[in-house]
């Protein structure tokens, strides 16, 4: 279980400044928007150990039992699917590869918040049951889960309370969709009656189900953890450094740009109401070009989707505030 808390750590990486005219939604308590990648321990490959330090009831030497996949059933339905879907974009033409073209720019349109917490797998974690039940945070081990944050971007008293927010937001927003979904697929079922054409209404209502679903429970997972004060804020100098350029605008820039080179990347920007603060129209930090350096800086593995997720992310942050 510590070695679970040890291996994961939450990258805060901020896409606009606070803004008091960013598009707000009801219950959130920030005015910016912010990309998590959450890092999370390798699967091991006997899932029996696993479970034996998450508090599984089950010991190392069980074996597998019966058919069910060592992985577990939602696990392997998930990267069968994924292998399904891949398969489809590789076609030479045909239904199949429409389709994926499709769901592509469906898949775009999905909230890169939603994305990003569906990508976030709680069993990788460690188990908030068992913690209360050993009592392990006695201060002698590192039970501390870090969030990576730029300092010169956001201050130290924020990230948590905007993380806190975050999670907030997201229980209640996906709880809603996965209901909301969940009483579609009915409605999708009979067209499998058609003959010859898929189904393709009620798979992607069942898509949109399971992605809040998963988008819920790891939004639960996160406000344990918060409520268990596992996360703890760590400045990073190094992602600090992706933000020391000119910022990017769509109009003339209104800020001036001295006070924001002076400012060293150990000293957050002073907090100040938003009606006092300048604003360009065009308040995005990040662009494309910076994803390739995100990505190599925290060594994000080349066939995770954490560089589809960050450019995606940008390009919806960039339609919000536009």
């Amino acid at each position: 279980m510590t070695s679970s808390l040890q291996k994961m750590r939450i990258i805060a990486i901020p896409l606009t400044r606070p803004n008091a005219r960013l598009p707000s939604v009801a219950a959130v308590k920030t005015n910016r928007l912010t990309y998590y990648q959450f890092q999370m321990p390798e699967r091991a490959p006997n899932s029996t150990t696993s479970k034996a330090e998450t508090g599984g009831t089950k010991g190392a030497g069980s074996k597998k039992r019966g058919w069910l996949p060592e992985e577990g059933v939602a696990n392997w339905a998930t990267q069968r699917a994924t292998r399904i879907w891949s398969d489809f974009g590789k076609a030479e033409g045909g239904w199949k590869l429409k389709t994926y073209q499709v769901g592509q720019k469906l898949m775009d349109r999905t909230e890169f918040e939603e994305l990003a917490l569906k990508s976030f797998d709680p069993s990788m974690g460690p188990s908030i049951a068992n913690i209360k039940q050993r009592h392990v945070l006695d201060g002698k081990e590192n039970t501390s889960i870090p969030l990576i944050f730029p300092p010169s971007q956001m201050a130290p008293s924020e990230v948590l309370s905007e993380l806190r927010a975050y999670t907030d937001f997201r229980i209640t927003r996906h709880r809603r969709g996965f209901y909301f979904w969940m009483v579609v697929i009915p409605f999708t079922a009979p067209l499998k009656l058609i003959p010859i054409i898929p189904n393709l209404p009620f798979f992607f209502s069942a898509w949109r189900a399971w992605s809040h679903y998963k988008a819920y429970k790891s939004s639960q997972y996160l406000k344990s953890l918060l409520d268990q004060d596992l996360i703890v804020p760590e400045a990073s100098k190094e992602l600090d450094e992706v933000y020391m350029r000119p910022q990017i605008s769509s109009v003339s820039t209104t800020m001036s740009s001295s006070s924001s080179t002076n400012n060293s990347w150990s000293q957050p920007p002073p907090e100040s109401p938003p009606n006092q603060q300048s604003y360009s129209r065009h308040n995005l930090l990040l662009n494309h070009d910076d994803v390739p350096r995100i990505v190599s800086l925290f060594h994000l593995k080349a066939n995770s989707n954490a560089a589809a997720d960050l450019n995606r992310a940008i390009d919806q942050t960039r339609s919000r505030v536009s």
